[in-house]
């Protein structure tokens, strides 16, 4: 007895689902027509498009998510249901699994009672040569008529060229190296990372003078008036800067005023000292008030002379905006500017203690000024430091001083205040290292090992 055709708009609809398929760009357009188009012929709770990786399955494409999250327990779960599943599927042919018919593992009937309906429909997808490449998963109230089966089974098989094809695209425009070409590229990469190279890094830097005096305030007030501008030269002598001498001032004239009475009460003393024998006894307290004045007088008078102060040496003033200054409280020994010598400058540098390698004095320096890009300064390091201290960009770094070579074209560019990226030369180390070196110690700082 013949069986019945199937109807014409069921064809049709299973004809436009192959094009679809044919039509798909990638692997995830692929599973998403699958699990989402077949809904329209075949109602269902939820589709799931499994890709079989062997011993476990990824899932590619849920119906109705879009992404679904990696670590949902409805996720997790998936995970192992769909490998159980897949280990006990027989055949090419899709299969009905029941809650009730089968005995799964406790953890995945749990959660089956709980996240699936009464049954799947799992419909294995494979390639031309006969393995399998995916699985899709119907979930369903009741099995799927077989007459619905047997029609499908033309799209199934689409599916599986479709979903191979796409796999294999790349290898098929592409390049596939023998397992001689692989091994012989990698002994050639590991000698490679064994090329000795010198190890290098870069830091901000900038061009000091190797001599530089600090020029500080010589005793607590406030700044009157600068009388030089910010790198201006100056010779010996020079007047830098001068105190406000107001309340100096002020100080000596009374102390003047006391040093006259104590000298008055004093004298008076010494006259009534003839016929009075109380007076003789007040001439030495009287006598020590009147040279307590007279010291306090000149400590003040010495400080007041001192309110200006004056260039020891001849050099460059280097210091910040003049307005900066100009009425602000210093206090004995606070810096204000420093006396530098353009004759001879050096290279400061600011090494991150993220990118410190082991230096030691004598390295080779080079400074690319940011003016001056095409005519690099050389030099040395002359010091180190042992301890980290954070800048003004609020980065702990190593402090280094490096020395300038003496060359006239370079001393030509090399400009007190200038800034530029200096590269530090290490000592050699492999070219594994040399690449290495940063995520080594990262990992170490992440994992503790």
């Amino acid at each position: 007895m013949n069986e019945p055709f199937p109807p014409a708009p069921l064809l049709l609809y299973l004809d436009a689902l192959r094009e679809r398929a044919m039509a798909a760009e990638s692997v995830d357009a692929l599973a998403f027509t699958m699990a989402n188009d077949l809904h329209a012929v075949q109602p269902f709770r939820q589709a799931l498009v499994f890709a079989d990786r062997g011993k476990h399955c990824e899932l590619v494409c849920a119906s109705g998510l879009a992404a679904p999250a990696e670590d949902s327990p409805y996720l997790v779960w998936l995970g192992r249901a769909s490998a159980w599943i897949a280990a006990q599927l027989a055949g090419d042919e899709p299969q009905w699994f029941a809650r009730d018919a089968v005995d799964p593992p406790p953890d995945i009937a749990d959660g089956w009672a709980e996240w699936w309906p009464k049954g799947v429909w799992c419909v294995p997808v494979h390639a031309p040569n006969g393995k399998r490449l995916a699985l899709l998963f119907v979930l369903l109230d009741d099995p799927p008529a077989e007459a619905f089966a047997a029609v499908l089974r033309g799209t199934v098989r689409t599916w599986g060229y479709c979903w191979w094809s796409l796999t294999r695209r790349s290898l098929r425009f592409g390049w596939r190296p023998s397992r001689r070409q692989v091994l012989v590229t990698c002994a050639a990469v590991a000698l490679v990372l064994f090329i000795p190279v010198r190890q290098t890094v870069l830091a901000p830097a900038e061009v000091v003078s190797g001599n530089a005096r600090i020029i500080s305030s010589p005793i607590d007030g406030v700044i009157a008036s600068l009388a030089v501008r910010p790198n201006q030269r100056v010779g010996a002598g020079a007047l830098l800067f001068s105190l406000d001498e107001t309340s100096l001032k002020s100080r000596v004239d009374v102390l003047q005023r006391q040093v006259a009475v104590a000298d008055a009460e004093l004298t008076a003393a010494s006259q009534r000292a003839f016929d009075n024998a109380q007076s003789k006894n007040e001439l030495t307290v009287l006598n020590g008030v009147a040279e307590q004045r007279r010291a306090e007088l000149a400590a003040v008078t010495a400080q007041l002379q001192r309110t200006r102060v004056f260039a020891p040496e001849s050099g460059v003033a280097v210091f910040s905006d003049p307005n900066d200054w100009i009425g602000k409280p210093v206090v004995t020994g606070e810096r204000i500017l420093q006396l530098a010598d353009p004759g001879k400058p050096a290279i400061l540098i600011h090494l991150a203690v993220a990118d410190a390698i082991a230096l030691d004095p004598g390295d080779e320096v080079t400074l690319y000024l940011t003016a001056w890009p095409l005519a690099p300064l050389h030099g040395r390091i002359v010091e180190t430091s042992y301890e980290a201290k954070t800048t003004e960009d609020d980065i702990v770094a190593y402090r280094l001083l490096a020395s300038v070579d003496d060359d006239a074209n370079a001393r030509e560019h090399a400009r007190l205040g200038l800034h530029g990226t200096a590269k530090l030369y290490g000592r050699p180390v492999s070219l594994a290292y040399y690449l290495l070196r940063r995520p080594l110690a990262a990992l170490r700082a992440w994992t503790g090992l």
